[in-house]
């Protein structure tokens, strides 16, 4: 399913703002104020292996902006399940809290010598490119969900 089958899509870089509910606040210079008030990242499956012993899914990580809009800031992330050799079905295997762990262990960064628990920096930079006005430690303190799609739910259901 497409970003714009969720009403997600990337901030337009034309320095405009549709106002879709309330007025914009008004930021430096007369330009509209995006104000970042969450993170998450959001899962879906993959287009079916025709393998009912695995499954693939995309995963995109967003800013949630105060006025309920969400920005995608990459969707180039995914990861694949299986069942063990032998054992049928991987949706036996699988829970939501299952694949929400995997969605994390996919945005969370690889190289634990880091220092950091998530890529703040770097999501960052990419909401700077879209136009938002945030720092890594802005990011930081803010609230991070998980959402898995409608599409994830029916798959994990049809076990």
């Amino acid at each position: 399913m497409s970003d714009s089958a969720w009403g997600w899509s990337a901030l337009p870089h034309t320095g405009q703002v549709e106002e879709e509910r309330a007025p914009v606040e008004a930021g430096p210079e007369g330009a509209p104020s995006l104000r970042v008030v969450a993170l998450g990242a959001l899962c879906d499956v993959r287009p079916p292996l025709h393998d009912e012993r695995r499954q693939s899914f995309s995963v995109s990580e967003f800013a949630l902006l105060h006025d309920g809009r969400r920005v995608i800031l990459h969707e180039d992330r995914g990861f694949t399940v299986g069942a063990p050799p032998g054992q049928g079905d991987v949706r036996a295997y699988e829970t939501a809290e299952s694949v929400e762990r995997d969605v994390l262990n996919v945005v969370l960064p690889d190289d634990d010598d880091s220092g950091e628990e998530h890529p703040w920096s770097w999501l960052a930079e990419l909401a700077r490119a879209s136009g938002l006005d945030v720092t890594a430690d802005d990011l930081r303190v803010l609230p991070y969900e998980v959402v898995l799609s409608d599409g994830v739910k029916r798959w994990l259901r049809a076990s």
